[in-house]
């Protein structure tokens, strides 16, 4: 006995059955929305692949404690910028925890000034900047100082050192919180920065002997 054909199925948002046209677009709009279901869950996948990546990095690689700061030698490159200046040029001898983080050559155009410079961070963490030209003039080291007055001065090793004690100072002097100056032969070294007076004193000792060979 054959079959009686099955009635179209009656679509409840339409009140009638589907027309094959609107059968078709069903189908189309259905695939569209699978495909882009597949795609976000794709993303979301890659995105959760990623980040688990970045975290077996994260816990594999080994860190360290020690500041990512370079370490300068101030020797080699004093070497190589002794052409530069006619004096010779101060690599003092300091103890363990003084480290050098900048060695250079500098020009300031404004002065006409050329400056073999060194900047040191102490063993308490503070900075102080070695600057040490020939022929340098009286604006030139104003500028380095932010324009302060001196306080007085210290004896260190028999050489006299003109003493920039700007800490209790309100002012913004920049890395000039504390500074020493003196002269030798023609070449003028200024100390400044923001470590303790000792320290500045500790410095200033191991400059000494090229003070004296100036």
């Amino acid at each position: 006995m054959a079959r009686e054909p099955r009635a179209p199925r009656v679509v409840a948002e339409l009140g009638r059955p589907e027309t094959p046209e609107e059968t078709a677009a069903r189908k189309a709009e259905n695939s569209r929305k699978h495909r882009q279901r597949q795609t976000t869950m794709n993303l979301v996948y890659a995105l959760v692949a990623t980040l688990a990546v970045v975290l077996v990095i994260v816990l594999v690689v080994p860190r360290s404690d020690t500041p990512m700061e370079p370490d300068i030698d101030v020797a080699a490159t004093a070497a190589q910028a002794q052409a530069a200046v006619s004096a010779p040029l101060a690599v003092p001898e300091l103890p363990d925890g003084w480290r050098a983080n900048a060695a250079e050559i500098r020009r300031s155009e404004a002065d006409q000034v050329t400056a073999w410079y060194v900047g040191y961070l102490t063993p308490e963490d503070e900075f102080i900047g070695m600057n040490q030209a020939v022929d340098a003039n009286p604006t030139w080291v104003a500028g380095l100082l932010a324009r302060t007055t001196a306080t007085g001065t210290t004896t260190i090793d028999g050489i006299e050192w003109t003493v920039y004690d700007n800490r209790s100072t309100s002012d913004d002097v920049g890395n000039a919180r504390y500074g020493m100056t003196t002269e030798a032969g023609g070449t003028t070294f200024v100390l400044l920065g923001t470590a303790a007076p000792a320290e500045f004193g500790e410095l200033a000792h191991a400059l000494t002997p090229t003070i004296q060979d100036q």
